[in-house]
């Protein structure tokens, strides 16, 4: 199909959405919010899924115990269904959770007509269900490190007598003291243990094991929370509409702005005690390529552009200002970091071409990352949306040091060429390729995606990888499918982002922690040196201390270089006129829940 075709395709079934959107008999339209994922989502049981995407779903339907509030800057933690903040031992071993009663989940045919109260036998239930090893859960590596006592070890007894999973049977780590108070116990201390795990309604969020257990594989397409949307339609890699969830708990808008902040301010004070949420519907449709989901958002039919494709950054926010011709439309803009890491390529260290500690291997790593001009894919791909990396840890988080300049922003061709000549990657039969140290053929494997931006990425690895007789070839999948071959190890370069969901870098160092293959850990990387500075840090307090231990562990990510770091991206999103509340908190996945659409200037901006 065309772009045309296809973009005539999308205003129907927006249309069409936005009709069936009506209440009926009403003469009010419903409060709708619709707009577009580039990329398309996997499922959502938070147990199961890691991509943004899914996530950003699963973020509204779940509630995780704590939330960051959406306006604070700097970022603040607050209770989400507690009564208050969690209690920390001063060990940092022991961290107590008391639930809010009156909480319920979402009516759903497994509770049999019985409306269900969340209490906190559901949090221990949903922990424990990213440690049977049935869902191979690809963020069980976030509590396998926090070391809650005994769990890990009831794992391996799992996976020795190849037996389901005891849920039922108790855990020091892990107990309801009562119907509302739940107790975490750690090995170690673990200063961040509830910024790092019980924020996370996207990962963390409470299940009921009745819903779990009537669905069964099916679960991905069953999610039943206590958020303030529900799953209302699916169809898969195609719509997702979420609805408000009739049965949600009186939320009231007491967002705290900052005082040197006057938008976020305004917005505060527009929208306080107001009920949450103020939407009716979400309606998201998934558009791969970027001109069709720029135009539908031009021609009205999407009501939010989030993270503006680079591409189309010189036209619509020249020099980083919002086009006087958009602006004249009511439009308005939000630019901030997205705090994460563009991995320009990983390097699976169990590849017997790319990977490994020998000398050589490191090298040919080296030599890769020196060919590669990250600068070219700033300015040319990203159109200036982003800034060099020197380390994996990204602004706005804890570990960030703006100071440190390492070599992994170097574009240097010439010690690239170098360094593969000393160490024996030659071109020994003269046809302008090199081959491995032993004369056997070398060709990089590189995997990515269908997607303008991603063939754009593939030309610049191509220039570049041919500037230094680097034979390099293209493996083109969809983007879950390269996910899940990624997680199995079968991958041997990838090009892929990853964000944090808390102002920590510890998510970043997380990337390279052995323990991690399969979770965080993509490229599978596993040096002892570097673990023992990964926990180190994980075990200490935010200070002098804690900072220097996270410069050195990532000192040790760029000299073995298991991942090639390239830039911190900038996200700008735009905003129809009636689109209320918007502001971007990169650790508030479900920023729906604090948006307003106004259905009134929508229909004068119609005529």
């Amino acid at each position: 199909m065309s772009i045309r075709g296809l973009t005539q395709a999308l205003i129907l079934a927006l249309a069409c959405g936005s009709a069936l959107a009506q209440k009926a008999g009403a003469n009010e339209p419903q409060r709708v919010l619709r707009y577009a994922f580039p990329i398309a989502e996997t499922g959502f049981d938070p147990v199961q899924i890691s991509d943004l995407y899914s996530r950003t779903v699963a973020a509204g339907i779940f509630d995780a115990p704590l939330a960051f509030d959406f306006l604070a800057r700097p970022f603040r933690m607050k209770p989400n269904t507690l009564v208050a903040m969690p209690e920390i031992s001063e060990d940092f071993r022991t961290f107590t959770f008391r639930i809010k009663p009156g909480i319920y989940f979402a009516d759903d045919p497994a509770f049999k007509g019985q409306r269900r109260e969340l209490v906190a036998e559901d949090y221990v239930y949903t922990l424990k269900r990213h440690y049977d090893p049935k869902w191979n859960s690809p963020n069980l590596y976030r509590l396998e490190a926090a070391r809650i006592i005994g769990l890990s070890a009831l794992r391996r007894q799992v996976l020795q007598d190849k037996k389901p999973f005891p849920y039922d049977q108790p855990v020091e780590g892990l107990r309801a003291l009562d119907r509302y108070t739940l107790q975490v116990k750690l090995v170690d201390p673990s200063p961040r243990f509830h910024q790092e795990v019980m924020t996370d309604h996207s990962s963390f969020g409470a299940m009921a094991r009745e819903v779990v257990e009537a669905y069964g594989d099916k679960i991905m397409e069953h999610p039943v929370g206590t958020g303030a949307f529900r799953l209302a339609e699916w169809r898969r890699s195609s719509r997702i509409v979420l609805e408000r969830n009739p049965g949600y708990r009186e939320h009231l808008y007491d967002e705290q702005a900052p005082d040197d902040d006057p938008r976020s301010q305004a917005i505060a004070a527009q929208l306080k005690g107001r009920r949450m949420p103020m939407l009716d519907r979400v309606e998201i449709v998934i558009i791969e390529e970027s001109q069709p989901r720029w135009l539908s958002f031009l021609n009205g039919q999407t009501d939010l552009m989030e993270r503006l494709p680079n591409e189309f950054a010189p036209v619509a926010i020249p020099n980083d200002k919002l086009a006087p011709n958009l602006a004249k439309l009511g439009i308005t803009m939000d630019r901030a970091p997205l705090v994460d890491i563009t991995l320009a390529a990983l390097f699976n260290q169990d590849n017997p071409v790319i990977g490994g500690y020998s000398p050589e291997k490191v090298a040919l790593r080296r030599a890769i990352a020196l060919a590669y001009d990250s600068d070219q894919e700033i300015r040319l791909v990203r159109k200036a949306q982003a800034i060099p990396a020197q380390t994996a840890i990204a602004p706005l988080t804890f570990g960030y040091n703006p100071s440190i300049k390492t070599t992994m922003s170097d574009h240097d061709p010439a010690r690239a060429r170098a360094l593969l000549d000393l160490y024996g990657y030659l071109d020994r039969d003269g046809d302008g390729w090199r081959e491995q140290p032993d004369g056997s053929p070398l060709v990089l494997e590189y995997s990515t995606q269908p997607d303008q931006a991603s063939r754009q990425l593939a030309e610049l690895w191509q220039k570049n990888m041919k500037s230094v007789g680097l034979k390099i070839e293209f493996k083109v999948a969809k983007w879950p499918e390269n996910l899940k071959a990624s997680r199995a190890g079968k991958l041997m370069m990838w090009g892929v982002g990853w964000s944090a969901t808390t102002p920590d870098g510890d998510t970043f160092l997380a990337l390279a922690y052995g323990p991690n293959k399969g979770g965080a850990n993509h490229s599978r990387f596993n040096l002892p040196a570097f673990n023992t500075l990964y926990e180190k840090q994980k075990a200490l307090p935010d200070g002098p201390e804690r900072q220097q231990v996270m410069e050195e562990a990532s000192k040790l990510m760029v000299a073995y270089v298991p991942y090639k770091l390239s830039s911190h991206r900038i996200a700008t999103d735009l905003m129809q006129p009636w689109v209320i509340g918007f502001r971007r908190n990169p650790f508030v996945r479900e920023f729906y829940k604090y948006v307003d659409v106004d259905p009134a200037i929508r229909a004068r901006k119609a005529k």
